[in-house]
């Protein structure tokens, strides 16, 4: 069991904040997720005892935050299990899956072939595609889904056929948090020489990640879902493909020489992919993130927040005035609405009593239709979250109604 009032102590936001006058309680995790002050200080040392650039600079305190620079580099590697020089470094999973869409889609996709997706995906997967697929002539088709939501390893079966070039999908749904058995589809994917891109920004935080294992072929992340500062994310790809693939911006640092005449040779993956001075701060933030997460245990975080999931629903389930969408998921994302109100005026409420909650799509414009609805309120939860604060929230939900909601715009 994690000692959770302990790590508790780690967060400068859960010390005594408060919100609306009423202690804060934060179930938006799969938005953004607080920071220890182990992060917090090591961005805090680098500007204060290390504030250079890297890579480029011929004296020592270069050369160290270099050393430190792909030192985070190698523990990145080994916490998703792959080889240093398969990872490479952005501004977030957004950006990762955009690199993808154009380095490697735009570079490779044809007329007709086809790239498969799912209903479910955030904006961040499915635009980038669409963009893709217009520039390339390429097609976009869809795997179905359960009548839950969830993504079946049958239905990818049943989807794939000898035009598949490419099938982009997320390891766990932002909205539903259901995961997808990576490994198994990864599996026949390749049966049709297809690549396979996962989106990891809502599973890598959450679960132990093992690229090598799972044999994805690209896998993207952000490091502000997982306590690490925003402005930096991650591109795992095979090398193999990252030496297939263009860049999208160039730059200093991503190109070994160029002439007068235009003649541009590349660096080696990852660098070729880094044009620019990066968010260095952020970066050892996101390796101070990544020590604090390991020192906990991704299969103990799993566990835990499966757990806090599971008591949550188990209050909530029989109440009437609330439907939830995924009782089945073993995450702790819960997607629920407050029947006959507005999902912005429900969370308007719920923040009145101190417990942030999302609402909306999501970023998954086109689930909503499968849903049967306009928009749902999301409780995220995290393995700072406890179950006396689940406690507060299932007290506020049971009380919601339509007229308190409204009061509060009177």
């Amino acid at each position: 069991m994690l000692d959770v009032n302990h790590i508790r102590k780690d967060f400068p936001m859960l010390s005594g904040k408060k919100m609306q006058g009423f202690p804060l309680i934060y179930f938006d995790n799969a938005a953004t997720t607080f920071k220890p002050q182990s992060v917090i200080d090591a961005v805090v040392s680098y500007y204060t005892d290390q504030s250079v650039n890297i890579h480029r600079g011929d004296y020592d305190l270069s050369y160290q935050v270099s050393q430190a620079y792909e030192d985070a580099r190698e523990t990145v590697a080994k916490f998703i299990r792959c080889k240093s020089e398969e990872v490479i470094f952005t501004s977030g999973a957004s950006a990762s899956l955009n690199l993808v869409a154009y380095g490697w889609g735009k570079k490779h996709l044809k007329e007709n072939d086809v790239i498969l997706t799912t209903e479910a995906e955030h904006a961040s997967n499915i635009l980038p595609w669409f963009d893709t697929a217009k520039a390339t002539k390429a097609l976009i088709e869809y795997i179905p889904l359960e009548t839950d939501g969830q993504l079946t390893l049958e239905n990818i079966r049943k989807a794939m056929h000898s035009r598949v070039k490419v099938v982009t999908l997320p390891h766990i749904s932002n909205v539903l948090g259901y995961i997808a058995p990576i490994k198994e589809i990864a599996e026949v994917v390749h049966e049709y020489g297809a690549i396979l891109v996962v989106d990891g920004a809502q599973s890598v935080p959450h679960i132990p990640t093992d690229v090598t294992d799972w044999d994805v072929d690209f896998l993207s992340f952000s490091g502000h879902k997982m306590c690490a500062p925003t402005g930096i994310g991650v591109l795992y790809g095979k090398l193999d493909l990252l030496k297939a693939m263009d860049p999208v911006t160039l730059g200093g640092g991503s190109n070994a020489r160029f002439d007068v005449t235009g003649n541009i040779i590349m660096k080696n993956p990852p660098f070729k992919f880094e044009s620019g001075t990066p968010a260095i701060e952020a970066l050892f933030g996101l390796k101070a993130a990544i020590d604090y997460l390991s020192n906990i245990g991704m299969e103990e975080i799993m566990n835990y927040e499966h757990e806090l999931k599971q008591y949550l629903v188990s209050k909530i389930q029989s109440f009437s005035h609330i439907t939830v969408y995924n009782k089945e998921a073993l995450t702790g994302i819960v997607t629920f609405n407050a029947n006959g109100i507005f999902a912005q005026d429900a969370a308007t409420y719920i923040s009145s009593r101190g417990i942030a909650v999302r609402s909306g799509h999501h970023c998954a414009k086109i689930l909503m239709d499968e849903m049967g609805t306009t928009e749902t309120l999301r409780a995220s939860l995290y393995f700072y979250n406890t179950k006396e604060e689940i406690d507060a929230f299932v007290e506020v939900l049971r009380d919601i109604t339509l007229e308190k909601c409204v009061d509060l715009f009177f």
